[in-house]
């Protein structure tokens, strides 16, 4: 059994490590200043140390790669191994990769064969084995929810333990319901974190969980301070410089999410972190869609679509190769386009229902309902192929897309009653929910979809309360302003749309846009 578990940890690491350089040394003030106290000895205390500056900023092959050299330090030190199968965990805010399940048991497993010297250690050694044991019959999000439960007596158990509360104020994050609104678990985590931060400044994890636990609508101006500082606190970590976009891209600060982006792919890109490129630029191509700089989305799109293929288990990869060519064409209105996207064949049916979702939404709204359906036909097989493998979010988030397609199909063929029924509807379920981390937004938000729908049937004040609901929690989207803007104007609102059209400009200032809506917004201005 000892030496099985030996094979499926070297095994994991060769599949995880091989495409990656040794961790950089003399690193330390190029990630940030972490110590979790351990009981190994001294050399191994200090690789423990350097494996957490990685961890804590996602980057896990780096960090697998030293809590393995902490192992080799101090065979004895169990809490090693607790570390190899935290970097396995991957990004906690998704499933484990399927290909980390069999050699993180393995891991957590010989991290208790060999022990702990503390009680400590040991608590969170059984804590993190809530997360890998039983995984073929237990789903992740009560596998998680277990976890979360672990954390919190841990953290209650060791109240002046730093990183005991760092670790679970992250985990109240992953376990967060989408459908809790009052965003309870976020707020908790993140006032757990704020005093910290005061005492640990440069501890890259904590300014890294603030921007997770305030990556919300409604709070996400929160988490500015530490948008404008973790890139800093760790510059040398592609993830560093991508976090801070996920609360510029809720605030809708276009030009700070392009420049972290732009310096997260350029730090990726010697580091051979693939899957971090794919999603810092596809949160580019978000970003410059909104500044209606078409050219430079579209450069970024190409650069995507010409890059090295994604490992097999880079979901967020995946997701961003599927999403940005998506992204392009829809922004831009060419449903044409949209209907001919290719579909990537991948193992993550999130991903391939977003091309699917594109390809019946721009078939539907270029005159083509009938070539819809089959689209249509292939997000009801993915979202129950989602049900089965209990992946609620995704099934809910999948469903949804299905329900827009479906209203536009049914628009397509004059079924407008039916069509602003289903539309509303899609809308109200997206409302209910939450983006996941891996996307800076859906391909279009619903009930933005809603109000395109409303307006084109001359319902001008419902389209008005659409958009404007959409700015609200999406704020500065160009498609936001357009269609505020032109259900306005249709309402003889000339004020509310010339203020719209003015936002629309100035968004779009300094590029090269060249978009319908702009030439319309210029010429309301003008005589307005």
């Amino acid at each position: 059994m000892r030496n099985t578990l030996l094979a499926a940890i070297s095994i994991s690491a060769l599949t995880l490590s091989s495409s990656q350089p040794l961790v950089a040394q003399g690193d330390n003030q190029q990630l940030g200043n972490v110590h979790f106290e351990t009981s190994c000895n001294e050399v191994a205390q200090r690789r423990f140390d350097r494996a957490m500056r990685y961890q804590h900023s996602f980057w896990y092959a780096a960090a697998q790669e030293l809590f393995e050299e902490t192992a080799k330090a101090d065979p004895e030190c169990g809490i090693a191994y607790w570390g190899v199968a935290l970097s396995l965990l991957s990004n906690p805010h998704g499933a484990i990769p399927a290909p980390n399940l069999v050699p993180g048991l393995a891991a957590i497993q010989k991290a208790k064969a060999i022990g702990a010297k503390t009680e400590r250690e040991r608590d969170f050694i059984d804590a993190l084995t809530l997360m890998y044991v039983d995984y073929d019959k237990v789903p992740q999000s009560q596998r998680m929810r277990s976890y979360l439960g672990a954390m919190e007596k841990l953290a209650a158990k060791y109240p002046k333990d730093d990183e005991a509360q760092i670790f679970y104020a992250i985990t109240l994050n992953t376990s967060a319901s989408p459908a809790d609104k009052s965003y309870a678990q976020q707020l908790k985590g993140a006032a757990i974190l704020e005093p910290i931060w005061k005492r640990q400044p440069q501890h890259p994890g904590i300014a890294h969980y603030l921007i997770h636990l305030y990556d919300y609508p409604p709070i996400a101006e929160k988490g500015l301070p530490a948008a404008k500082l973790y890139a800093q606190i760790a510059p040398a970590a592609p993830h560093a410089q991508h976090m801070p976009s996920h609360i510029f891209t809720r605030v809708g600060y276009w030009q700070d999410s392009i420049a972290s982006n732009t310096a997260s792919a350029k730090a990726a890109e010697p580091a051979k972190e693939f899957a971090e490129q794919f999603h810092a630029r596809d949160y580019m191509v978000y970003a410059y869609l909104q500044l209606a700089d078409d050219g430079d989305a579209r450069r970024v799109v190409d650069d995507m679509i010409a890059a090295q293929a994604p490992a097999p288990a880079a979901r967020g990869a995946f997701f961003a190769l599927a999403a940005s060519p998506a992204r392009y064409a829809m922004e831009r209105g060419d449903w044409k386009a949209a209907a001919e996207l290719k579909v990537t064949p991948s193992a993550f049916r999130e991903a391939m229902a977003t091309s699917h979702f594109a390809r019946a939404l721009g078939a539907a709204r270029s005159g083509n309902p009938a070539a819809a359906k089959g689209d249509i036909a292939k997000l009801e097989e993915l979202r129950d192929q989602l049900k089965e493998a209990k992946d609620a979010y995704w099934a809910n988030i999948v469903d949804i897309q299905r329900q827009i397609a479906v209203a536009w199909v049914l628009d397509a063929e004059g079924k407008t009653d039916e069509a602003l029924k289903t539309m509303s509807a899609a809308a109200d379920a997206e409302d209910k929910t939450e983006k996941a981390p891996v996307t800076p937004g859906p391909l279009a938000p619903a009930r933005e979809l809603y109000g395109d729908m409303l307006l084109a049937h001359g319902m001008a004040k419902e389209a008005m309360a659409a958009f404007e609901a959409t700015k609200t929690k999406e704020p500065n989207r160009y498609r936001g302003y357009a269609g505020a803007a032109a259900a306005a104007e249709k309402l003889g609102d000339k004020v509310k749309a010339k203020e719209n059209y003015q936002k629309l400009v100035t968004l779009t200032e300094g590029t090269a846009a060249a978009r319908p809506e702009l030439a319309v917004a210029r010429k309301f201005i003008a005589s307005n």
